[in-house]
């Protein structure tokens, strides 16, 4: 048998969590002494404490912990469960990379405006294009709205073409307006350029005709969640030349491998 501070000190955990665990039914004492309260425990419930905090670490709540242990759930049972949490932590995962990666993006802006980074701005006449396109609605410009609804977008664009029968003849371009309906909500267009026939089957997707147009360019290499000093930046230079955003802004995705801080965009934004 073990005291509790010895139990404790050989488990890696507090006496103060102990005694929490023995007040919610997690873990017993194996012996009270009735005169003098003292808890003690025996060798064989250091697995027991290992399992529960194994899974408290996994971010378990307590109750959840006391249920698998208190059910004597199967290993199939167990699997699916930390299977959950897995896709749980990923997303976490997931949300917290786009954080730091919108924050580093800041920083770069930052020294972009304060250092004056170097950023070969073009202008281009832009030829009037048809396109075949998806749309959706995000809630705003920020990278957190924008980057969860725009990949599902084009993803689901390349399913659609697949089924249709109208051709594509260029690469893939998004381009963004704000909605009529919301000061912050943005329309998401996901399009690829397409030679139309009246009798194609379009399989849910719009024609569009984007007009000829003239546009500050730039190119952006890497990851789009990291666009912003591109984007910043083609807006200072805009402004230094006293000249004027007519959108919507576009962007041509010239190339895209899986590894996707080796993309390259062109940012196309406007001008008169």
């Amino acid at each position: 048998m073990f005291a509790i501070g010895d139990f404790a000190k050989h488990g890696r955990v507090s006496v103060r969590m102990l005694r929490h665990y023995d007040a919610i039914g997690l873990l017993r004492p194996a012996q009270v002494d009735p005169s003098t309260g003292y808890r003690n425990y025996e060798v064989g419930q250091l697995a027991e404490l290992n399992q529960i905090v194994a899974l408290k670490n996994l971010g378990f709540t307590l109750e959840q912990v006391r249920t698998m242990i208190a059910d004597s759930l199967s290993p199939t049972e167990v699997r699916a469960m930390l299977t959950m949490r897995r896709a749980e932590l990923e997303s976490e995962l997931a949300e917290r990379s786009a954080r730091l990666a919108e924050v580093e993006a800041r920083i770069w802006s930052i020294e972009a405006a304060t250092f004056g980074h170097y950023y070969d701005i073009v202008i281009k006449d832009l030829a009037s294009v048809r396109l075949v396109e998806l749309s959706t609605t995000a809630a705003s410009f920020t990278p957190a709205d924008i980057g969860p609804e725009v990949y599902p977008l084009c993803e689901e664009l390349g399913r659609r073409l697949v089924d249709a029968t109208v051709k594509a003849t260029g690469q893939l371009i998004c381009y963004y307006e704000r909605s009529p309906d919301s000061e912050d909500e943005v329309l998401v267009h996901a399009a690829v350029p397409a030679s139309v026939d009246a009798d194609d089957e379009l399989n849910g997707l719009t024609v569009v005709d984007l007009p000829a147009t003239r546009a500050a360019t730039v190119v952006h290499r890497g990851s789009m969640d990291a666009v912003l000093p591109s984007w910043q930046a083609l807006a200072r230079w805009i402004d230094d030349h006293e000249l004027r955003s007519t959108g919507p802004a576009r962007e041509l995705y010239l190339d895209c491998p899986d590894d996707r801080s080796q993309w390259v965009t062109e940012l196309q934004e406007p001008i008169d």
